[in-house]
């Protein structure tokens, strides 16, 4: 169940990684108003101004987890760095 919300979350906020991460802890909708209303942000600064400590932290240690996943999983063979993983987050 929890894979299938994961993917659905991901599917409805533009695939980004960043943002179904913050979704599945927080919810979609939080994860939707955190954006920026008018410019795109870099994704570690959305992370950084998560208002809810619990979410900001989470969503911190899945993608440093998903970075050690890659290169455990993939043998280290063009896993993308942190902030490509991160991307840039798009303005609502």
């Amino acid at each position: 169940l929890g894979t299938y919300y994961l993917k659905h979350v991901l599917g409805t906020l533009d695939n980004q990684p960043l943002l179904a991460s913050a979704a599945y802890n927080a919810g979609p909708g939080r994860a939707r108003r955190w954006r920026d209303n008018t410019v795109p942000l870099e994704g570690a600064i959305y992370a950084e101004t998560i208002p809810f400590n619990e979410t900001r932290d989470y969503v911190k240690k899945v993608l440093k987890n998903s970075m050690y996943y890659a290169k455990v999983l993939d043998h280290g063979q063009d896993a993308p760095t942190l902030k490509e993983r991160l991307g840039v987050v798009r303005a609502k």
